[in-house]
């Protein structure tokens, strides 16, 4: 299966330039994406206030920038991951499985996802900020995916039934102690009933100190844990914003958790 980016991939990210750069100079994004890439390391602890999409700079840049990254990681993984990237069954009843985007921000992750599916799902991307739920709309619209969105708290909003494929991308690092254990029982319960679920979280250590406990349950559960590291090539804007910030992104990395949902 080829992951070069296929024509609606340059589509959607020539819809994310020509509205984020439409009233935003690229110098203004870039400086943008300077504090935004400084809250995630130093300031985490604001994430859950939403500090990361305060302003019209930071917003574009999370769009412009960690949005298509998330895409082609997502992409990545489950083109590796047994399961992940095949169709699954329908439910008893004739319907047909749903992919839900816990904290689907961008729409970004559940996007990449998606795009592995020979039958593309219906997506629900689910999300607290609403300029999130707007921008992860127009990510669902510019791939062709069905798709709706709901505004809530991903760790207790009521989930559509089975058979579902759970995705929660970047997302889990930003709960609450309380909520994380209870999206962890939740998304167990799911899977022993045949769901596949996916975990991604960055690399870094200290971005996700409850990864070991989470990494026992799903390998209790059945599942498995790995770490990833992908050499790709980067959207223009993206590689340009990259340069312009100090970062360097033309390494790839993630780890992530993994229940195929089989009963």
């Amino acid at each position: 299966m080829s992951l070069i980016p296929d024509q609606r991939f340059e589509r959607w990210m020539g819809g994310l330039e020509a509205r984020h750069l439409a009233d935003l100079t690229f110098p203004e994004v870039s400086r943008a994406l300077r504090a935004l890439s400084s809250a995630y390391v130093e300031r985490r602890q604001r994430l859950a206030e939403g500090a990361a999409l305060a302003g019209a700079g930071k917003r574009a840049a999370f769009a412009l920038f960690y949005g298509p990254l998330h895409y082609l990681v997502i992409r990545r993984i489950v083109a590796a991951l047994p399961r992940a990237s095949v169709d699954g069954p329908a439910g008893g009843d004739g319907r047909e499985p749903v992919l839900v985007d816990l904290g689907c921000g961008t729409g970004a992750a559940g996007a990449g996802w998606a795009a592995g599916y020979r039958t593309p799902p219906s997506i629900v991307g689910i999300d607290r900020h609403p300029w999130a739920l707007g921008e992860a709309a127009e990510t669902y619209r510019a791939f062709g995916f069905p798709a709706r969105t709901r505004r809530g708290d991903v760790a207790g909003i009521q989930l559509p039934r089975s058979p579902a494929a759970l995705l929660a991308a970047f997302t889990v690092n930003e709960l609450a102690g309380d909520a994380r254990d209870r999206l962890l029982h939740r998304l167990i319960a799911r899977a022993a009933d045949g769901d596949r679920v996916l975990i991604v979280e960055p690399l870094a250590g200290f971005v996700a100190p409850w990864w070991n406990l989470w990494r026992q349950a799903f390998q209790a559960a059945g599942g498995r844990d790995d770490e990833w590291r992908f050499r790709v090539e980067l959207p223009a804007i993206v590689a340009k914003l990259d340069r312009a910030a100090g970062l360097n992104h033309r390494e790839l990395t993630a780890r992530s958790l993994w229940l195929p949902g089989v009963r």
